[in-house]
């Protein structure tokens, strides 16, 4: 379970790319509207899990740009901040400062949590991006399960597996990976996974929880998936994408883009 290329290659990032979610613009659209840091459709799903944040414990493993983490705080929830990567938390942990928000972040790997006491929290929430890093889903699942109370409850928000077989031709489908194939993908000296919807569900449930709920969200209002870690997303208007949002003239839009589950302990 050795996550130390993980941690090497995300400490580079936040000083390059990563940068764009901590500029004072998405800072404060998260001040002005912390729901704005979730899909609709997954906030949906917290508010009906948990009607009332205020006080509630929440642990947010491998929170990358801390936009969930920031807006937990900001709807009245205690909230910890976990990540394998020191200067994501380290950047993170700055903004905090600067507003005032009394937010806990410790550096640990989502697979261990062993920083972490089991039985602390009321909800734990993972975010798009997580499981593409993750080398033992079982492990990261019984870690999550283990930090949560008797009746807590975990939602995640994820890129859908269905759409990690195709490339990114906008024209046709084009396979480029079967979706039995989930790796690893050794890109830039990492490895990386392409988990399917069964290694998931079954791994959650494998672990004691039990699923309550799953939404599977379509490219609508601007959120077809775009790889962020290039310019790609910088360079497209509007109108670019909402064409990519209209399977009639990008075929890949026909496939859901987004999981969201809502499991109990």
């Amino acid at each position: 379970m050795d996550n130390s290329k993980v941690k090497t290659i995300w400490n580079k990032w936040s000083e390059t790319w990563y940068q764009r979610y901590r500029t004072d613009e998405a800072i404060l659209k998260i001040i002005n509207n912390p729901e704005s840091a979730f899909h609709h459709t997954t906030y949906s799903m917290i508010k009906k899990a948990l009607p009332n944040l205020q006080g509630k414990r929440i642990c947010v493993p491998s929170s990358g740009d801390n936009h969930a983490v920031f807006a937990f705080h900001l709807l009245g929830a205690k909230v910890t901040s976990c990540d394998i990567s020191e200067r994501q938390l380290e950047h993170s942990s700055s903004i905090a400062q600067k507003y005032g928000w009394d937010i806990e972040f410790i550096c640990d790997d989502t697979m261990k949590l062993s920083k972490i006491e089991s039985g602390q929290f009321d909800f734990v929430y993972t975010s798009n991006g997580v499981h593409v890093w993750i080398n033992d889903l079982n492990s990261m699942y019984k870690n999550i399960q283990r930090i949560l109370n008797n009746d807590g409850v975990y939602i995640m928000y994820e890129v859908h597996p269905y759409t990690r077989p195709f490339g990114n031709d906008t024209a046709k489908l084009t396979v480029v990976k079967p979706y039995d194939s989930v790796g690893p993908f050794i890109i830039e000296e990492v490895p990386r996974y392409t988990w399917r919807l069964q290694d998931i569900t079954n791994a959650i449930t494998s672990t004691g929880f039990g699923i309550k709920h799953i939404e599977e969200m379509y490219a609508e209002d601007g959120s077809y998936w775009v790889d962020e870690s290039t310019a790609e997303r910088d360079s497209l208007s509007k109108q670019a994408l909402d064409n990519l949002c209209n399977w009639k003239m990008n075929p890949l839009a026909a496939l859901p883009q987004w999981l969201s589950l809502y499991a109990v302990k």
